[in-house]
């Protein structure tokens, strides 16, 4: 199984609380980290792969030494191969860290990292999959699966973010629970009703 996910600035005392950036109601990082952990090794198998589009977590006030150090053990402690994307926030050490530590899972490394995006296929679909949102004009057969904007959402149907603090993710019929990875199935579901809403969006101007 394919799984995305983008922006749980895992360790970001920042956003802990109800705030107007990206509301987080625990009271303490290690809170928040360990329910990102739980909700995604509840639904991520260690062969499923997660693409995570930037910004995995975020640390200021300790040396990048032990904060990459403590980034990996919080990576290693989740379930799947991650492919990593890196993020305004993902400093370029974390990347050096993660690749000199990379360990293999089912016959493959750990950790695939990418500095600007990926492209993948899926249901006769091309999904293209950047931290930031790209206007790809019209490409009706691309999507851009993006993070970076956190509650925000632009008005494309062809973007959407899958961060864990998305809006989009209203759009399922079932609330996935905080930090879980989205299904390609989720994601296309979501594309389809902000589709059609943004439609009824439009006709109610008209």
């Amino acid at each position: 199984m394919q799984y995305v996910i983008s922006d749980t600035h895992l360790m970001d005392e920042n956003l802990l609380g109800m705030d107007e950036f990206a509301p987080r109601p625990f009271a303490t990082t290690a809170a928040m980290d360990q329910a990102i952990i739980d909700h995604w090794n509840a639904r991520v198998k260690p062969t499923d792969v997660v693409y995570h589009l930037g910004d995995i977590a975020v640390d200021l006030h300790r040396p990048e030494k032990v904060v990459n150090a403590a980034i990996y053990e919080r990576l290693m402690a989740l379930n799947g191969r991650l492919v990593l994307l890196k993020g305004n926030h993902d400093r370029r050490s974390l990347f050096k860290y993660l690749a000199a530590h990379n360990v293999t899972v089912a016959g493959q490394a750990k950790f695939e990292l990418h500095d600007v995006g990926k492209l993948i296929k899926y249901n006769h679909r091309q999904y293209y999959l950047t931290h930031y949102p790209l206007l790809l004009g019209i490409a009706p057969q691309i999507r851009n699966l993006h993070g970076h904007i956190h509650h925000y959402q632009l008005p494309y149907a062809t973007n959407l973010n899958v961060g864990v603090d998305a809006p989009e993710l209203n759009f399922l019929a079932q609330p996935v629970p905080f930090g879980t990875p989205l299904s390609m199935a989720e994601v296309e579901t979501i594309a389809a009703k902000k589709a059609t809403w943004l439609a009824a969006q439009q006709q109610g101007k008209e």
